[in-house]
Parts: C-alpha cells; sequence; structure tokens
C-alpha cells in the first residue's frame, strides 16, 4: 500500500507511539504517548496526524523549496530578511489545500472522540523536547477548537508555525537545518482545568535534583505561560513543601463555549487564595518523580487540575540544567570543575575528556562534556584547612563556594571519607635547593622522554598501538608526579606567595612579587609569545609578503609564500616558530582541537599586528625592560628593608626568596608544555590510524574518532566496526553540551555553587575579580571569545572568559586583562605578570557585563574593574 495513502502513515493514537517514533510524530507527541503509558499518569486522549501528512502538504507547495533555501543563507541576526522569508512560508504552506484523504481521516478520527468536542491542536516537531534542546514556545498550540473545519484550520496553522520568525532564529542559532525538521500536529481533546501551571522536577535555577518547583495560576496555564499573571510558587524538598509565594491572581485565561479563549477577572475573594493546597503540591511531585524515574532525566511538567485529578498534558526534559557527574552511589559528593582550573571551560569531544582522564594524576568525571573531580574526601579529612587555602590561592570562588557546603550541617562528613586511599593534596615533599641546574636536568629530562616518544611510536600501527599508548601515558604520569618536578613547581609558587606575605605585612607593598618575577628566566610560554614579534621583524621588510598574509583564508598559504621576495625568509621563520610551538592551540589540554602547526593560519591575524604594531627589535628590548625593571623592584625593597628594626635579617631573608622565586617562577609553565606536546605526538600517531579506517571503508572522515572515547576506538581498529548512529549521537550531545555553562563547583544533588567575593572595599558598581598582576590601566575593553577574531590596537584591555598559554601571543599587544576564569597562579595570570600587564581574573560574567568598545580601568593591584562613562 502506497505509504503517503495509508490512514495508518498519515494518522495515530497517542496511545500507540513512543519515543523510538520521533521521526514520524514528533516530540511532543512521542513524549505524550509515552507518559500515557505510566501507571498512574493521566494524559488528555487524542491522535497524531504525523509528519508524513506534512511531507506531502510540502511536496504540494514547490514554491517553499526556493524559500529554504533563501533562509538557509541567513544568519540568526538577520531579522528583517528572515521575518520576510518566514512570513511568505507560513503564507504558502496555510493557503494550501489538505488533501482530501487525509481531511477524511483526520473527520473520521475526530467522530470517534466527537465531532463537536473541543480540542487542543498542538505542533509537535522532529526536533522538539528533545535531550539536547527542548525548543520551547517555538511552534504554536491553539486551544479550545470546535469543529472539523476549524481542526484542519489549525491543523495547517501547525505546519505553517514550523516557520515562524522565532523557530527559525531557533534552529539557526542552534545549527538546525531547516529541512531536517519536519512537523506533526497533536489534536487532544480540550481540558477546562480548575488550575494548571508547570512543574520542575528540579529546581532550574539552583540545578537541586533533590528540590522541585511548582508554578501554579487558577484556570488554563496559558494565563502564567503568557505573563499575563504572576503564579503562585511551591518549591519541595524531600516530599515536604519547604517554601510558598501566594500571590493575588487578578485575572485567568479560560475556554469560550464555542470555541476560542478569552481572559476573565477573578473574583476578589477568591483572588489571593492559593491555586492548590499544600496536600496537592506534595502529590503533584510526587507524579512529577515518577514521570522522571520513568524517562530518567528531569522534566518540565505542564499539568492541569480537574475535580482534584492531575492530568500531564506536556513534559519535556529539562536541558538547560548541567548533568551531574555519576556517582554510583547514595553518598553526597563534591564535584570541582578540573576546567577552571586548567583555563579551558569549553565542551570537549569524548576522545578528548578520555585522553585526559588517562593521563590525569587524579581520577576525573565526566559530565556535560567536561571534567570534574570529587573533593568530599579532601573536604572531610584533616588536611581540610589546607587544601581550602590552595583552592583559595587558584579560585576564590571555588573556596568560597565550598565554604558554603561546609557551613551546612551534615553534607560534608564529619569523619574523614575511606575508600581505600589517601586524602591528601599531591605536593614535592622536602623542599629543593635554589639551584638553576634542576631546572635544566627537569627540561633536558622531559625532552629526552619526548625524542623517545616520537622515536618509538613512529613504527606502531593498528592494536599495537593503543597498547603502547597505554604505557606511554604511564610515562606521561610519571614525568608529571616525579617529586623533583612538583618540588621546582611548588618552589616557584610558594616563593611568589611568601614574597607577596611578607612585603606587605612589612612594606605595604601590595602583590610585589609581580614586578620581582618579570622577565623570569626559562618560561617557555612568555618566550613563545616574544619569539612571534621575533617572526614579525622577519616579514616586516617585505611588503609584498605583508600584502600577501592580509589575504591569507586558507593553511596552505606557506607553499606560497617562496614565490614572493623575501617569502622564503618568512616561510623559515614561521615554520621555525610552528616546529617549536606548533603543537599549541587554543583548548589544548583538549586533543581534538587543531593545532597550530595543522592549521597555521590561525597565527597569521596576530604576526599581522605585530608587524603593524611593533618595532624591530621589540622582543628584545621587552625582556630587557622587564629584567631592568625586577631589579630596580629588588633593590629598591632591600633598602627599605634594610632600614627597618632587624632589616638587615628581613633582607637577607628576601633577598634570598627573590633569588629563589626567579629561579622557578619560569618553570612553572613548562610541564603544560610538556603535556599538550606530547598529546600532539599522541594525536597524529591517532590521526594516521583513522586515516586507515577511512581507506578501509570503517569511518566516513578520520575526524569521526574524535567522537569516541580512548576505549572505543581502541574497539573500532580491533573490530573494524563502527556503529554511525553512535557518531551522530555523539555530534549532536557535543552541541548541546557546548551551549552549557559549566559550574565551579557542583553536588551530588546537581545543586550548582557559583561562590561570592565577600568584599566592601571596591567602588560601587565595580566589578570584582581576583588581583593577579599589579598596576593600574584605562583603556577600550575589547570583548573577545575567539582568538581568531582577535582585532587589537596599541592600549587595549583584552576581556575573555579565560586564557590558555595559546592566547600568550596576544599579550604582547594588549595593555591589561580581564578574564572570567583563573587564580593567582593559572597561566594567564603568569604571563601577565610576566609582561607587566595590569590583571584582574575570575570576575564572573565579565564578558556578559562589559561591552565591547567601552572605556574601562582595570585596578590589577586591588582586584577590580571599574566601567567608566
Amino acid at each position: 500500500m502506497d505509504e503517503g495513502r495509508s490512514d495508518l502513515a498519515t494518522l495515530v493514537d497517542l496511545r500507540e507511539v513512543d519515543e523510538t517514533q520521533v521521526a514520524v510524530v514528533g516530540g511532543k507527541a512521542a513524549h505524550l504517548g509515552v507518559l500515557s503509558r505510566i501507571d498512574g499518569v493521566r494524559v488528555p486522549a487524542g491522535f497524531c496526524v504525523t509528519t508524513t501528512a506534512f511531507r506531502r502538504v510540502m511536496a504540494q507547495t514547490p514554491s517553499v523549496d526556493k524559500l529554504l533555501d533563501q533562509l538557509s543563507r541567513l544568519g540568526p541576526d538577520d531579522r528583517e530578511a528572515i521575518g520576510t522569508v518566514s512570513a511568505e512560508i507560513r503564507r504558502s504552506i496555510e493557503e494550501t489545500s489538505i488533501p482530501g484523504d487525509l481531511v477524511a481521516a483526520i473527520t473520521g478520527a475526530l467522530a470517534g472522540f466527537g465531532e463537536e468536542a473541543a480540542y487542543a491542536v498542538r505542533s509537535s516537531a522532529t526536533a522538539e523536547d528533545s535531550p539536547t534542546a527542548s525548543f520551547a514556545g517555538q511552534q504554536d498550540t491553539y486551544l479550545n477548537v470546535v469543529g472539523p473545519e476549524e481542526i484542519l484550520r489549525h491543523v495547517s496553522r501547525c505546519w505553517a508555525s514550523l516557520f515562524t520568525e522565532r523557530a527559525v532564529v531557533y534552529r539557526l542559532r542552534n545549527g538546525v537545518d531547516h529541512r531536517a525538521v519536519q512537523m506533526a500536529v497533536v489534536v487532544q481533546q480540550m481540558v477546562f482545568p480548575d488550575a494548571a501551571g508547570i512543574l520542575f522536577t528540579a529546581d532550574p535555577v539552583s540545578g537541586d535534583r533533590r528540590v522541585a518547583t511548582v508554578d501554579a495560576s487558577f484556570g488554563l496555564g496559558e494565563a502564567l505561560v503568557s505573563g499575563l499573571v504572576n503564579p503562585d510558587v511551591f518549591t519541595v524538598r524531600d516530599g515536604e513543601v519547604v517554601t510558598r509565594a501566594v500571590v493575588a491572581k487578578q485575572r485567568a485565561v479560560v475556554a469560550v463555549s464555542g470555541g476560542g479563549t478569552r481572559e476573565m477577572a477573578i473574583d476578589p475573594q477568591r483572588q489571593e487564595q492559593p491555586a492548590l493546597t499544600e496536600a496537592q503540591v506534595v502529590r503533584l511531585v510526587r507524579l512529577g518523580r515518577r514521570i522522571e524515574a520513568h524517562i530518567g532525566r528531569p522534566q518540565d511538567i505542564e499539568w492541569c487540575l480537574v475535580d482534584d485529578d492531575f492530568l500531564i498534558v506536556q513534559s519535556r526534559p529539562i536541558t538547560t540544567l548541567f548533568p551531574v557527574p555519576p556517582a554510583g552511589d547514595q553518598e553526597n559528593h563534591v564535584y570541582l570543575s578540573v576546567g577552571h582550573q586548567q583555563m579551558m571551560t569549553d565542551a570537549m569531544r569524548p576522545l578528548g575528556l578520555s585522553m585526559w582522564q588517562l593521563t590525569a594524576m587524579a581520577p576525573m568525571l565526566e559530565a556535560g562534556g567536561r571534567l570534574f573531580v570529587d573533593a568530599i574526601r579532601l573536604l572531610a579529612s584533616p588536611g581540610r584547612a589546607g587544601f581550602l587555602e590552595m583552592v583559595g590561592k587558584s579560585d576564590p570562588l571555588m573556596r568560597d563556594a565550598l565554604q558554603t557546603l561546609l557551613d551546612r550541617p551534615d553534607f560534608v562528613p564529619t569523619t574523614p571519607v575511606d575508600d581505600g586511599g589517601p586524602a591528601r593534596l599531591p605536593t614535592g615533599g622536602a623542599s629543593v635547593e635554589t639551584d638553576p641546574a634542576i631546572v635544566t636536568e627537569l627540561v633536558e629530562r622531559n625532552e629526552a622522554s619526548l625524542a623517545a616518544l616520537r622515536r618509538d611510536i613512529a613504527t606502531v600501527t593498528g592494536t599495537a598501538l593503543f597498547d603502547f599508548l597505554l604505557e606511554a601515558f604511564e610515562e606521561h604520569k610519571r614525568i608529571l608526579a616525579e617529586p623533583l618536578n612538583m618540588q621546582a613547581i611548588m618552589a616557584g609558587m610558594e616563593a611568589t606567595w611568601w614574597l607577596n606575605d611578607r612585603l606587605y605585612e612589612w612594606l605595604g607593598e601590595k602583590n610585589a612579587a609581580d614586578t620581582l618575577t618579570l622577565s623570569a628566566p626559562g618560561n617557555i610560554t612568555s618566550e613563545m609569545g616574544l619569539a612571534l614579534l621575533d617572526v614579525a621583524d622577519q616579514i616586516r621588510p617585505h611588503p609584498e609578503v605583508v600584502a600577501f598574509l592580509r589575504g591569507v583564508e586558507d593553511d596552505g598559504f606557506l607553499d606560497e609564500l617562496p614565490k614572493l621576495p623575501g617569502g622564503a625568509a618568512a616561510r623559515d621563520a614561521i615554520e621555525a616558530y610552528l616546529d617549536r610551538y606548533g603543537m599549541r592551540c587554543v583548548g589544548e589540554i583538549d586533543i581534538t582541537r587543531p593545532r597550530w602547526s595543522e592549521r597555521p593560519s590561525t597565527l597569521v591575524p596576530v604576526i599581522l599586528d605585530n608587524v603593524r604594531l611593533f618595532e624591530p627589535g621589540a622582543a628584545r628590548r621587552r625582556f630587557e625592560q622587564g629584567q631592568q625593571q625586577a631589579r630596580e623592584k629588588a633593590q629598591e625593597v632591600l633598602t627599605r628593608l634594610r632600614a627597618l628594626p632587624d632589616g638587615e635579617q628581613k633582607a637577607d631573608e628576601t633577598e634570598r626568596m627573590i633569588d629563589r622565586v626567579r629561579t622557578f617562577v619560569g618553570y612553572r609553565e613548562y610541564p603544560k608544555y610538556g603535556i599538550v606536546s606530547r598529546y600532539f605526538v599522541y594525536k597524529q600517531a591517532l590521526l594516521d590510524e583513522a586515516e586507515r579506517l577511512v581507506r578501509a571503508g570503517v569511518l566516513t572522515e578520520r575526524e569521526d574518532v574524535f567522537y569516541l572515547t580512548f576505549q572505543e576506538f581502541h574497539e573500532v581498529v580491533r573490530s573494524h566496526q563502527l556503529d554511525d548512529d553512535l557518531i551522530r549521537q555523539r555530534r549532536d550531545a557535543f552541541r548541546s553540551y557546548q551551549a552549557l555553562t559549566p559550574p565551579r563547583v557542583m553536588t551530588s544533588d546537581g545543586e550548582v555553587l557559583t561562590g561570592a567575593y565577600r568584599r566592601d572595599d571596591v567602588p560601587a558598581g565595580a566589578l570584582i575579580g581576583v588581583p593577579v598582576s599589579a598596576g593600574t590601566v584605562e583603556g577600550r575593553a575589547r570583548v573577545i571569545l575567539d582568538m581568531a577574531q582577535a582585532d587589537l590596537e596599541a592600549g587595549d584591555i583584552l576581556v575573555t572568559a579565560h586564557t590558555d598559554p595559546s592566547w600568550t601571543p596576544l599579550f604582547v599587544g594588549i595593555a591589561g586583562l580581564v578574564t572570567e576564569v583563573g587564580g593567582l597562579m593559572t597561566h594567564g595570570a603568569v604571563i601577565a605578570r610576566e609582561y607587566g600587564l595590569p590583571a584582574v581574573v575570575s570576575v564572573l560574567d565579565a564578558t556578559r557585563l562589559i561591552r565591547d568598545g567601552q572605556r574601562i580601568r582595570v585596578h590589577g593591584s586591588d582586584g577590580y574593574v571599574e566601567i567608566l562613562p
């Protein structure tokens, strides 16, 4: 039988559908079908006009195809054009006649329920109410529709609502192809409730999964959804109402006899009565928990109360909640964001996540495309104070969030958690002597290990490669955990803290170490930024090379450079830079990110900025200037200390500590460089293996392996089999994770704790953060979220979410730095001090609160930012 002519293909009873039929009935109908089969859950009866009918109508409207082509070429901000084209599509669909057999099928179904009964006609798009995007409110619903003719007209209106301006913009912003979404239509018996509203089975603000919230108003839920009334709000925790806010509800939306709805004034004596009793609220939440348990994730549920009985008219996932890392038990856990420590809070693909887990020094859990460590044991251990102090130096907001938890009774165990391992912080043990030869030895050991890795991996392929890499990961961790390595890292950090604390105590000097560490030797990251100035020196004398680079659009430009006067020298300079630093990139802890060596065009805008903004020899002059400032600062503080009581002793101690900080603080950046260098070797070998799978027809493209874990990749190489649906699902999930903001701290209940600055020593309206590099600077804010889009002028202040070492080349051309993430010893802070840039980090929502182009003043010594008029 022709599927397009089959009633079975075009209409289906809601009780007969489930989540496997989203492509046929859309997200809303699929969810309603699932709900209708949950014991104790009542769903209004009805049927679904499937996507088959939608496709038939679209096929009868050929003009829509060209209009969709126009729509696909528009950006989400082209609102005027979107409005014009989408209106034309809607008009074309609504004016298209519904095929006669489909009319007969719909009217026949209505006869079974009662032709003159009232119905809700509701859109049900195939991308709607998915686990990754709710598409809430993007298509239309029509209430109290009466009579077959009106039902048919509103079915057409639902089809057309796939192309409302808001739906089109939503799809464009979420990367959803307009042609990939189909529209089904739900026709349900109308419910005339005493009260209606929304139930969230998790707190939509805090994320706490143990807390449910109920919004309730009189009449139809449309009054609440449209914003006509403020609802009563109830909060329920562990089966008890813990807060309630009953408001005056002056109006309601009610059904009108004969069809449609209208607003109605509520009797004044009833306005301040609660829409639900507390017993009803608890019963509703219990029903919501049943739905949540069946579906397997927190839900946003639309409900109606009719004669003291609840009917469910919709349930969708709460897509804005950050997922909770899996615990495997019912105990309390406290998860700290790894990304906030690594200055890379973006979502990572599965291969990147699993590789970091396999090479990390501590167990890490994945959720929402990010990694977390469970701190419950450290918080319950005798060393808790030291742990909190360390966290506070790295990220004060994280420390404050942890203190909030500790202040609550019973969340963190009062006795240490014993799971068979020691609850202690990683340290280097005994202190190391101040000897530059130690740093030299550590660098040489790392370089030797890296050379051996490159040599030995070259001939290993197939499943043997994965066994080899597992051994290489152990060597990777051994190098990082080596006591001498940890001692050298801690020596530089502890000397910095000592100098700042003592010189503030003795001299009132804030952040004195910032100047004392300028141009410290051996900082691989600051050297990387200065080295790109040297590359600019090789290019600046050759105007044809400069002009060519301004037009670079792809990564093949290096092959073209030698054809230009001076081009060979320019190419050699860039390639030498890539040989040394080409393994770096934005988000470099994620092995799936393209490295500079893989995408050298990324560096071209920065090189051109260096050509334009600097004179020849700038790198050497900047480094020497920093050395001179550090020497002068050291002489100044030592002279002032000697004038104090016990001054000679204080000066001697300080001089030793200055020598110590300059010996070791530069090495703080080297271990990350070593990690990323090894990562690039791993990546090249894995991509070679992926290329072999492409040639064998197992993979469509080699980057598909980025959506597999390391272990899954290994299995694909062994079996030569891959589930294409898995790759598609992982791509969709990754896209949804990109839209989520990871929390600094989250509990096993799902509660997100942001932390706060508890200071009263800043001007009103100032944005508070962490002072990490001394000085005050005023300038134009450049809010930049993508390094490749940087367009900086001399004197600009960079405002961004986070910086890792790959952002360092931009630092040479700016006057100050503001970030949303970071602490005293994170990479951006270290390099800001190295270059003498006033910097404030960990400024909540800086990229939202500061507008691009605004003038701001950065107080790098006091830790706040002023937005200037």
